[in-house]
């Protein structure tokens, strides 16, 4: 296959379903790659000498090495360049925001459109998995010490993988009873559908890594136990303390955060029981999602699966400056998902249960210290929706994890992550790292990946030394 073909070949992706049928059901929106048209699509990329689609992704995939292997139709190859600085690749070709990071900075985007390299991933991988490419982690050598990991999110995972690559016992705590933290239970299925995760569970399983589900640290296990049982702990918990919203009446019923009903809804996607999936269900009720990054999106577009009567999200700016992915966006609209930007909550009324959100409308003015223009009120232009169900999505804030471990000697920043030093994730405390949102924030699950990677090479530095 030729290369640099985007003079000639127009950008394509994959089947994706059509609006009517994907409200119906979970399933992923998009169908997988013919294989033909997967390398035609390949063949698209430019090999450009400085590829900023490598550059703006965290990890600096080799894209364009990767890209031109299964162009030319060598795809184990492809997997193998892929998966050397990914640890998850099928799961970022799924649910990375492209559009923003690799794609988004495609050198042929301005009139030809990027090269699908979201899409293309998860076909490699996918093709990996299935032809048995895809591997445990298998050590070279096993070594006496062991590692603690506190959290089997995206972090932890990987994390585990790279560790126990390296030939360490390590052991993975979580306080839900399946692995993989928001993969598994806050990104809903038509993003991630959870056998994919829970296959790579799987692999680390088969390779060694032992798991400790429904294992609270801090309070099933002292972390002063935990720090006695292995050589070094890596604190991957993630952040999971919703931001809330402050305006009279935000203590209705029927006002809920988002994490709250993703998952709840992720719970009644694995078949458990009313008493385990209990939470919010937005069947019957007029919806209103109050933010809008990819947590909003993920909520609206579930609440349309559900069978809401009416979906609507509210932003306090305009589409242009939308955290999340403006392609979920898109989406959503397709599925019809009505949005309400530069509109801000100011007030919910109601007897006992939410009925109305009382909104004012809002323009952007100056840019804030972040380059981002600041939305402000606009008098006497407000508004009434009526909802029956509201769900806050302003993000995450981190629990305060020196509390909860008793560790007084943990340094934390002034918004409750845990300070590392630099990219090490080594944190104040002897023999512990941190990695993922605790330790930058909320943020994306491949910048968790990076940085798991990275600790787990502190971790074996300072480990393997004489």
């Amino acid at each position: 296959m030729t290369l640099l073909s985007f003079v000639d070949v127009p950008q394509q992706r994959p089947y994706r379903r059509l609006a009517r049928e994907r409200r119906r059901d979970f399933r992923e929106i998009y169908d997988e790659f013919i294989p033909a048209s997967a390398v035609t699509q390949a063949s698209r990329c430019s090999q450009c000498g400085v590829p900023f689609c490598q550059i703006h992704c965290p990890l600096h995939n080799n894209i364009p090495d990767w890209l031109a292997l299964t162009a030319e139709g060598r795809l184990e190859e492809a997997y193998a360049v892929a998966s050397a600085t990914n640890t998850f690749p099928e799961i970022c070709g799924r649910i990375c925001p492209h559009d923003r990071l690799c794609e988004g900075n495609c050198v042929i985007e301005k009139g030809f459109e990027s090269v699908t390299i979201g899409t293309i991933e998860r076909y490699v991988t996918e093709t990996a998995f299935d032809n048995g490419w895809v591997r445990a982690p298998q050590p070279v050598r096993e070594r006496g010490q062991s590692v603690g990991i506190v959290g089997a999110g995206p972090a932890g995972l990987a994390a585990a993988d790279r560790l126990r690559r390296y030939g360490y016992r390590v052991e993975v705590y979580d306080r839900h009873d399946r692995a993989g933290g928001l993969l598994t239970y806050g990104i809903p299925d038509f993003k991630l559908e959870k056998h994919v995760v829970s296959r790579r569970v799987d692999l680390l399983l088969e390779g060694g890594v032992i798991f400790h589900p429904e294992t609270d640290i801090g309070r099933d296990i002292a972390f002063a136990d935990l720090r006695a049982r292995h050589d070094a702990v890596l604190l991957a918990t993630g952040v999971y303390k919703a931001r809330d919203i402050q305006a009279p009446g935000v203590g209705l019923d029927g006002i809920v955060p988002a994490l709250d009903y993703l998952i709840a809804s992720n719970r009644r996607g694995f078949g458990m029981d009313a008493a385990a999936s209990a939470g919010p269900d937005a069947a019957g009720h007029r919806v209103v999602v109050v933010g809008g990054g990819d947590t909003a999106m993920d909520c609206v577009r579930t609440a349309v699966r559900q069978g809401a009567r009416a979906v609507t999200c509210l932003y306090r700016r305009d589409r242009d400056n939308m955290p999340g992915s403006q392609r979920e966006v898109s989406y959503a609209i397709e599925e019809g998902v009505i949005f309400e930007f530069l509109s801000v909550p100011d007030a919910f009324d109601g007897d006992d249960r939410v009925a109305t959100v009382k909104v004012s409308r809002m323009r952007l003015g100056d840019a804030d210290n972040d380059g981002r223009r600041r939305p402000l009120r606009v008098e006497g232009n407000g508004f009434g929706i009526e909802a029956t169900l509201v769900l806050k999505a302003l993000g995450f804030d981190p629990e305060p994890v020196a509390e909860m471990f008793s560790l007084d000697d943990l340094d934390t920043e002034a918004d409750g992550t845990v300070k590392t030093a630099g990219l090490s994730g080594r944190t104040s405390v002897p023999g512990v790292w941190a990695a993922g949102d605790i330790a930058r924030g909320a943020s994306l699950v491949v910048w968790a990946i990076r940085d798991a990677r990275q600790a787990a090479d502190s971790i074996h530095q300072e480990l393997d030394a004489p």
